[in-house]
């Protein structure tokens, strides 16, 4: 096994399936050599983890990302119920091991912000400095998300116990060997895989011009916080917790599309710089959503005081402030990208073809 790109010549005669069994080998083996470090990270006792991911988590949730987002961009190459099959089980670890080191970014993100609002430095002093409400809001929300955090380890410590997991380690470590490809596979590799990466590149520019781009336009992006886009017909008056989630959907499903479009040029032999910037700058978009659903949440906590409640509402109103600097920022770059997948196949036809890159820590 080897993660060496193919030589020109080579590249010029291979099939799709040999492209794709190149790609699924390499990072069929980096996520086998990845999960025991993963295991053992999150072996370790709660409270230890880091608010970047260490190197066997991350490494693993690139590898399963990538896996993933093969399967779905060129699945009709492949076994369709294996290819079902090995999506669902990919997508159950993503979720579990993303679970904790999200609620470790999340307590970092909103004790950070709510300590910059309440403090005092050279550059000024916070608007709620000296607030009464402002220690106890951030004891609270340390406390909850301590909680999540707790509970979120136990569920991972369980699973990656369970039969489930090892299940998942034998299907990659027979998908080393040989993938599962129907004949369609047996196609010239840039008339079978070009057509399927365009065709990711071209739903992701359509959900971009699906987006209010114009709303999000200007740097402060008050209309953003004072009126939503499209928000789902419902009978009587609509919860605000239902608009907004209505409101974020669209750009989450975004940096989905961002990162399938990535993995397809990836097989394709090319890396884009610009996409892995998009897929930067809509992460924070999603942490700064999840982080203010947390604080609402916060806020609708029993007994609490009006000081209290009015700390976390202005955190709230403080990572909102933040989403809306995340779209300004998408807003800025989208429109310079090629829209097709003409623009970014800048490469020879043939040259490099069956790379697969080395896994990156985030």
């Amino acid at each position: 096994m080897t993660d060496a790109p193919m030589t020109a010549q080579a590249a010029a005669t291979a099939t799709a399936g040999d492209i794709l069994s190149s790609h699924l080998t390499a990072q069929a083996g980096a996520f086998l050599r990845a999960l025991p470090l993963a295991v053992g990270e999150v072996g370790a006792r709660p409270g230890t983890a880091a608010v970047v991911p260490a190197a066997g988590t991350a490494d693993l949730l690139g590898t399963v990302r990538r896996i993933g987002g093969l399967l779905h961009t060129f699945g009709s190459v492949f076994e369709q119920a294996w290819a079902q099959e090995s999506r669902t089980e990919l997508r159950w670890l993503l979720n579990l091991l993303a679970l904790e080191p999200g609620y470790v970014r999340r307590s970092a993100r909103l004790l950070g912000a709510l300590d910059s609002l309440s403090g005092s430095d050279p550059d000024g002093t916070g608007m709620l400095a000296g607030h009464t409400g402002a220690p106890k809001a951030r004891a609270l929300l340390d406390r909850q998300l301590t909680l999540a955090r707790t509970r979120a380890h136990s569920s991972v410590l369980q699973e990656l116990r369970s039969a489930r997991l090892h299940a998942l380690a034998d299907r990659m470590t027979l998908l080393v060997g040989e993938a599962p490809l129907l004949e369609a596979a047996g196609g010239r590799a840039p008339a079978v895989l070009l057509p399927q990466a365009a065709a990711a590149v071209a739903v992701l520019s359509a959900s971009a011009q699906q987006l209010p781009l114009r709303r999000a336009a200007t740097p402060y992006g008050g209309d953003g916080l004072r009126r939503l886009g499209a928000v789902p017909a419902a009978r009587g008056a609509v919860d605000a917790d239902t608009a907004l989630a209505a409101d974020d959907a669209p750009w989450a499903r975004m940096r989905i599309l961002v990162k399938r479009a990535r993995y397809a040029l990836e097989v394709c032999g090319r890396t884009s710089a610009e996409l892995d910037e998009l897929d930067g700058v809509l992460g924070r978009h999603q942490e700064a959503a999840d982080a203010a659903v947390t604080v609402a949440t916060a806020a609708r906590t029993p007994r609490i005081t009006p000081a209290t409640a009015y700390v976390l509402g202005v955190v709230h109103a403080d990572q909102r402030l933040e989403v809306e600097a995340a779209r300004y920022a998408f807003g800025r770059r989208w429109p310079d990208l090629p829209p097709g997948l003409d623009g970014w196949l800048d490469l020879p036809a043939a040259e490099g073809w069956g790379h697969s890159p080395a896994p990156r820590t985030a």
